[in-house]
């Protein structure tokens, strides 16, 4: 009986209510990783689901162990907020106490996922290592190579 109430609610649950699964985050690590190569770059990638939670990562050649936990601040500050740690700035001088929130992080190479229709919010993808251009860059190839969107449907 279990099973049968399970695979009704799995069946009555919609496709935009996607969840950002293991072999999603490892397409995106491999997207951005060949973004990078492509370019002569490396990066520390770290890709989170919705809850934050770390689900692949990878630290190319070349960077120590402050880009990859800056990359995973980035995946963080991402889901938790929905919007690229570019806009954080800007958000920052714009709303007084948000620099003091957590998980905020105003450097640009945080990017959140959303599901390939863009409706849903799955999670987020942090590079680092680069120029923060760049990182934003790497992150935002990963997350196109895995089919998946870097910005909420409108």
């Amino acid at each position: 009986m279990k099973i049968l109430w399970t695979a009704a609610l799995l069946a009555a649950t919609p496709a935009s209510a996607q969840m950002l699964d293991a072999n999603m985050a490892v397409a995106i690590v491999k997207g951005c990783a060949a973004h990078a190569s492509a370019k002569g770059q490396s990066h520390a990638i770290a890709v989170v689901d919705a809850g934050g939670h770390l689900v692949a990562a990878r630290r190319m050649d070349g960077n120590g162990h402050g880009a990859m936990e800056f990359s995973l601040q980035k995946a963080r500050a991402v889901a938790a907020w929905g919007f690229p740690t570019s806009g954080m700035e800007e958000a920052v001088k714009g709303t007084p106490g948000f620099a003091d929130a957590a998980y905020v992080v105003t450097v640009a190479g945080g990017v959140p996922v959303f599901s390939a229709d863009g409706r849903t919010r799955i999670g987020g993808v942090g590079a680092s290592g680069e120029a923060p251009a760049d990182d934003a860059a790497c992150a935002a190839a990963g997350i196109a190579a895995a089919g998946l969107k870097s910005e909420r449907a409108r």
